[in-house]
């Protein structure tokens, strides 16, 4: 399982700066090389081999990464790749060339990789090795596997050469920290990380972070009146599923919560009654994923030591088939006291985000961000290369799409509000679930989930629908991409939500 320690011991970073000695490359069994698409002459002189690497640039393929490959003559027969990317590309494109760029060197067995940024001002040089660590953390972490014969770690150590000052990784590994868990968590196959499993890991989690761990379990949610998250649950053959809220008070920081977190967390789903068939149901899995990105953000933001006071909101159950399932046209009553008539068994992600949104609610946080695997239409609308964002703060729609391009993990808003509620207008409860009618549901899945949501707190909702992707995502080279966690660093660090910028 995965561990607090077995993740920091992972890879070991160092740094040696000015232009690289043979000693300094000795013991590196590949070298990154990175330069700008127009070389200057000074640089090939910082180079391992550099008239020889410049004759070979002149034969390179152009847009390939790495352009060359080859290999120093040392004791070692270290494996030297060389890339030249735009030095003022976007975040997305940098983060890109980095994956492409270790991915190279990590087909090769032999661990200990060097970074090398030369040619470029000292300000794009610190941003492009940051990046390419970000790519090479990514690839050295090994999701969970259960083969007999475990995988070889391509990875093992990280030395940055040749900037002109020690570069601060700080952000860089603890957003890798966070992202890594998400990956784990999401690729945990299903019965190894069950609704028990699950909430016993999170436990044990919040003890080695010093988070405080509350589980509300079936019989508290009953009393709770959170009908929505329930009946959803209710299909199980136990009652192992709960709604898990971690807390993270740094000293000095206020009780109250500045952000709240709140993540989907279907550890498995069938569709329920409304079954889907084998193709849609074989990654199912990964349903979890929204509260798995919510754990990875908490997780960075505790790295960080950010100064405020942050809740983690995950309902966690399956959806499942059976004589005790929920069904079509059932009448359920949310947390907050709204009737919900039941639609469609398999939209039962947002019934149980509505009772997490609106014991969030309640805590009185400055922002609540959720995560949720929540709809194929978002899919649909922009591909799996971005994720769909909504909110209840439309003046902020210029700051997520910057802050999607600014973290790398890209994201577009959509509307949603009250012109979308005839939609859900239902003639025996007061909402419905979900329309029969396949259009917008992405738009109608956020339009019903802030009908539990306090109008008066913040709330952004992020469809994931950049969760996975065949051949990874920016850095990530995995299929699971762990989508989320750099994207709200960036709100939360850099655009300092819950307190942005007047738009207006």
């Amino acid at each position: 399982m995965y561990t607090k320690g077995q993740e920091k011991s992972r890879i070991k970073i160092t740094q040696v700066t000015a232009v690289p000695t043979g000693a300094a490359i000795a013991s590196l069994d590949q070298l990154l090389v990175v330069l700008p698409e127009k070389v200057p002459s000074a640089a090939w002189r910082n180079i391992p081999q550099g008239n020889k690497v410049q004759a070979l640039m002149r034969r390179r393929s152009p847009g390939n990464a790495p352009a060359v490959r080859t290999r120093i003559n040392n004791k070692r027969q270290s494996l030297l790749l060389v890339g030249t990317v735009a030095a003022k590309g976007e975040t997305f494109d940098l983060l890109s060339f980095a994956r492409k760029m270790v991915a190279a060197a990590a087909s090769e067995p032999g661990g200990n990789l060097g970074i090398l940024v030369t040619g470029f001002s000292d300000d794009h040089a610190e941003r492009i090795t940051s990046h390419l660590t970000t790519a090479a953390l990514a690839s050295a972490f090994n999701l969970a596997e259960f083969k007999t014969k475990a995988k070889p770690q391509r990875i093992s150590s990280i030395r940055i050469l040749g900037l002109r000052d020690r570069v601060d990784l700080s952000r860089v590994e603890a957003e890798a920290r966070g992202n890594n868990l998400a990956r784990w968590l999401t690729a945990m196959p299903p019965n190894k990380l069950d609704a028990a499993e699950y909430i016993a890991f999170l436990r044990k989690l919040s003890k080695e972070y010093g988070w405080r761990f509350k589980k509300y379990g079936v019989r508290e949610l009953e009393s709770m009146g959170a009908g929505a998250f329930l009946a959803v649950a209710q299909g199980n053959q136990d009652q192992s599923a709960g709604i898990v809220r971690l807390q993270y008070r740094p000293a000095a920081a206020t009780d109250t919560p500045a952000v709240s977190l709140v993540g989907k967390g279907i550890i498995f789903d069938t569709g329920g009654n409304n079954l889907k068939p084998f193709l849609s149901m074989a990654d199912m899995h990964i349903d979890m994923g929204g509260s798995a990105v919510a754990a990875g953000t908490l997780l960075a933001m505790t790295e960080l030591g950010y100064p405020h006071a942050v809740d983690c909101w995950m309902p966690i159950t399956e959806n499942r088939i059976g004589p005790g399932a929920y069904k079509s046209q059932d009448v359920i009553t949310a947390a907050n006291g709204k009737t919900i008539e039941v639609v469609h068994t398999d939209a039962e992600g947002r019934l149980a985000l509505a009772d997490a949104l609106v014991f969030a609610c309640r805590e009185k946080p400055r922002l609540i961000i959720d995560y949720a695997t929540l709809t194929g239409a978002c899919i649909n609308a922009i591909t799996r290369g971005y994720s769909g964002v909504f909110t209840n703060r439309p003046d902020w729609h210029p700051i997520l799409k910057k802050s999607g391009r600014d973290s790398g993990e890209r994201v577009w808003p959509f509307p949603q509000g009250k012109e979308f509620l005839d939609e859900l207008e239902s003639e025996v409860a007061d909402i419905k679930q979900c329309t029969p009618e396949a259009g917008g549901d992405h738009i109608l899945a956020a339009t019903f989930l802030n009908e539990f949501v306090d109008s008066d707190i913040p709330w952004i909702h992020v469809d994931l629908s950049a969760s996975k992707r065949k051949g990874g995502l920016g850095a990530i080279a995995t299929d699971i991409t762990g989508f989320g966690v750099s994207l709200t660093m960036d709100l939360v660090m850099d655009k300092q939500l819950p307190d942005p910028p007047d738009t207006r």
